[in-house]
């Protein structure tokens, strides 16, 4: 697994070295420039999609429609200022923890 989170963390920096680029040649600076509403609905489309995928698609579909979305996600977290290692923080700080506890404890 590690060697996946190395591929998340290189696609994030390669997404962050592509926020100024020109928006006519990099799909990553375009998203930007048309601001975080469109990358938000961007992001929603792909996770849409990939619902959809894991109802009736197939394997093959799913797995490039979660990567789409991990991608957008990405892509949303850096126009927000928010670094893929503090949602990987986040998560290591609720490892080990019910999914219903947490949860729970987020609702107090």
């Amino acid at each position: 697994m590690a060697a996946g989170m190395d591929t998340l963390s290189r696609l994030a920096a390669t997404i962050a070295a592509r926020r100024g680029a020109d928006p006519e040649t990099s799909w990553v600076a375009k998203l930007h420039a048309r601001g975080v509403p469109v990358i938000a609905r961007k992001l929603g489309e792909e996770a849409i999609e990939t619902v959809i995928a894991a109802l009736s698609g197939s394997r093959e579909e799913l797995v490039g429609e979660a990567a789409d979305t991990l991608f957008h996600l990405l892509v949303l977290l850096d126009a927000k200022g928010v670094s893929l290692n503090e949602v990987l923080a986040e998560l290591e700080r609720r490892e080990g923890t019910s999914g219903i506890a947490e949860k729970a404890a987020r609702g107090q």
